[in-house]
């Protein structure tokens, strides 16, 4: 590790006004950190948003789920009322790498750093939800912009994700075995308006498919996804999967998904 100045704030006014200075938000640290051994990274002030308490909690309405940006992937998957309204969220978070990084990674940090195989973005996009910030509210749909790009403008701070919450939801994760990313992930939403599915881990960052939306619209099963082409040619292909497998592995997904979708609903 190289030397840097490290601020602990306990507002989001504190932290902006730092961060406007040339500060780096760190949140959870799970993907800084590491970033910052191998040297992939190197700001010069941390401004650790840990200590902003109005930046923790889940509050939960008749048509809502509300995560603050800092609240654990463990306190979201130990969430009675995650799992009551939205499970797949629930065991969404359940999934992610292991009990280390759970008790101490972020939600507000995953979806600001936009990992390709990340799961949290599926269910953002999938789900419907609204990114808040200190300044405004992004729909999923305009927020995820590619490989660890966003639309977050510098300085702008996620507080929030604002899930609707559906009629029901799945998620199915083909997991790379050492890092427990997404090699594949799919999330599936029914909701009032039809079915949105959201795949991560796949391509060049997280991408809603049209062709399978459509057949589960029209009916809500597992078969429905039989005979949908995944096209491969802008899929990942990599040492640990081929673009034929992986589109393979979404329609697999998928199928597994609506399972899910169908047994906790």
């Amino acid at each position: 590790m190289y030397a840097f100045q490290y601020e602990q704030v306990t507002s989001v006014a504190q932290a902006t006004s730092l961060i406007a200075a040339g500060g780096q938000a760190l949140a959870g640290g799970q993907t800084m950190l590491a970033a910052m051994k191998q040297r992939l990274m190197a700001p010069e002030k941390l401004v650790d948003l840990a200590k902003i308490k109005d930046l923790v909690g889940i509050e939960v309405s008749s048509t809502s789920v509300l995560i603050k940006a800092m609240t654990t992937h463990q306190a979201v998957e130990l969430s009675a009322d995650v799992f009551k309204k939205i499970p797949a969220l629930s065991l969404l978070a359940a999934g992610i790498a292991d009990r280390q990084v759970r008790a101490l990674g972020t939600i507000g940090g995953s979806v600001a750093n936009n990992d390709p195989a990340a799961c949290y973005p599926s269910a953002l996009m999938a789900l419907g939800a609204t990114v808040l910030t200190q300044q405004r509210e992004i729909a999923a749909d305009d927020f995820f912009l590619g490989m660890y790009a966003t639309a977050l403008e510098p300085g702008e701070l996620i507080t929030g994700i604002r899930f609707p919450i559906p009629l029901r939801a799945g998620y199915a994760k083909f997991k790379q075995p050492a890092s427990r990313f997404a090699l594949v992930g799919v999330f599936v939403a029914q909701t009032e308006k039809g079915v949105r599915v959201a795949v991560t881990g796949a391509g060049n960052g997280v991408f809603r498919h049209d062709g399978l939306e459509q057949a589960l619209t029209q009916s809500f099963t597992a078969q429905a996804v039989d005979g949908i082409k995944i096209d491969p040619s802008e899929l990942n292909s990599d040492i640990h999967a081929s673009a034929l497998y992986r589109a393979n592995l979404i329609t697999v997904q998928t199928k597994e998904a609506v399972r899910l979708a169908l047994t906790n609903a």
